[in-house]
């Protein structure tokens, strides 16, 4: 078991942007990583497995809805801490990453915004420590990239909704213990229902077999005549707009999330190559090597500007979904770039579990993917410049 010695690039001094509560938020992060995930992650993630024992520590770190209100158990933070926590845990996997985000952004947000006071404090408090441990179902077999056209339906039968259909791709699945699930009604309106485990006809089979985010847990949603109680409604948003407010902060965690992917094989490949002696020299002392290490931490350094300055438009409510898009598609792009470059420049031990950066580049392989898809991504860009939508 390797130590780990990474240390965050800061090229450009970007500290200096950040309040002394940003940066005790972010190193209390980066040192659990080091203490909790980085000595077991390689294990987990060759055998395919979610590590469950760090869940307590992700909610004690405020992995767990870390801007969600003091009053339903969350740390009231801003939306710069969350992104640097979750670049911190990402760093770390981005399996890791993907449970923390789905917890926070994708079954917090929606209950915070979406829910009655009733069914925020029955839930958040819980989420926020990981007592209970939740998914998102929107993707179908058939519909990733077009949800609005889900066949997953639920029906008024009076005294309760009637629930049928399924969900793919779906983390945290086998082992949540609620499922906020969006699902059309008899008008065909899309509405988000908050699915306990336990109901009779709610399966969660696990997805196995992935090459890529192989330390998380991967899943299905089925629904097979599954009564729901009505005040399991999420009653303030409805329509498709509802899931995609919680995508935004979603993507938004995976911009800063990709960071902290790119800034461990950076910070690998840059060790190495100062260690790594071949024809009487480091290999850091030659162009080639130096030319892709320069690139990295240039790339680095825009995204982290990007991404700063997206969380202060967060913060002022002023951030908009196409500016959202630019910044995950972005900074995934250039994490996955950085992860090959890196690959490389470790040779033969690069695809070792010996190093971190095999594991990171296939896990970005998703990230990538989920969540809104490189292109589709670009072309919500093209559609915000032009205001002529292309996906049809």
């Amino acid at each position: 078991m390797k130590p780990d010695l990474f240390q965050a690039p800061d090229y450009y001094n970007l500290d200096d942007l950040l309040t002394e509560e940003h940066k005790l938020v972010r190193d209390s992060a980066r040192a659990w990583v080091k203490r909790e995930v980085s000595p077991i992650i390689e294990e987990y993630a060759q055998k395919a497995e979610f590590p469950k024992q760090i869940i307590k520590g992700l909610g004690e770190i405020g992995g767990f809805g870390p801007y969600i209100p003091e009053e339903y158990g969350g740390a009231g933070l801003d939306q710069i801490s969350y992104g640097l926590i979750m670049q911190e845990i990402e760093r770390g996997d981005s399996g890791v990453r993907s449970t923390s985000s789905v917890q926070s952004s994708l079954v917090m947000y929606p209950i915070w915004k979406y829910g009655n006071e009733e069914q925020r404090m029955k839930y958040l408090p819980k989420l926020a420590t990981g007592e209970y441990m939740g998914c998102f179902g929107l993707t179908e077999p058939n519909y990733g990239s077009d949800p609005g056209s889900m066949i997953t339906n639920f029906k008024d039968m009076g005294d309760h909704y009637l629930l049928n259909g399924a969900k793919m791709w779906i983390s945290n699945a086998p082992f949540a213990d609620i499922a906020i699930v969006w699902a059309k009604n008899e008008e065909g309106r899309i509405h988000g229902l908050i699915i306990e485990r336990g109901m009779k006809g709610f399966t969660t089979p696990e997805t196995h077999n992935k090459w890529s985010l192989r330390a998380s847990s991967t899943g299905e949603l089925i629904f097979d005549n599954v009564k729901v109680p009505k005040e399991n409604l999420l009653p303030n948003k409805s329509g498709l707009g509802a899931p995609l407010g919680c995508l935004d902060s979603a993507r938004y965690g995976i911009a800063w999330g990709a960071i902290g992917a790119a800034m461990d094989c950076y910070d690998t490949a840059l060790r190495y190559a100062k260690e790594r002696i071949q024809f009487d020299k480091p290999i850091a002392g030659t162009q080639l090597q130096q030319k892709k290490l320069a690139e990295m931490i240039t790339e680095i350094t825009k995204a982290q500007l990007l991404t700063w300055r997206l969380g202060v438009l967060r913060n002022e409510g002023r951030a908009t979904t196409a500016q959202i898009s630019m910044a995950k598609r972005n900074n995934v792009d250039m994490a996955i770039h950085i992860a090959r470059e890196a690959r490389q420049m470790l040779g033969g031990m690069g695809i070792t579990g010996e190093y971190s950066i095999m594991r990171h580049m296939m896990n970005l392989e998703s990230v990538i993917t989920y969540e809104g898809t490189h292109d589709i991504h670009l072309l919500i860009t093209g559609m915000d410049i032009t205001g002529i939508p292309a996906f049809k």
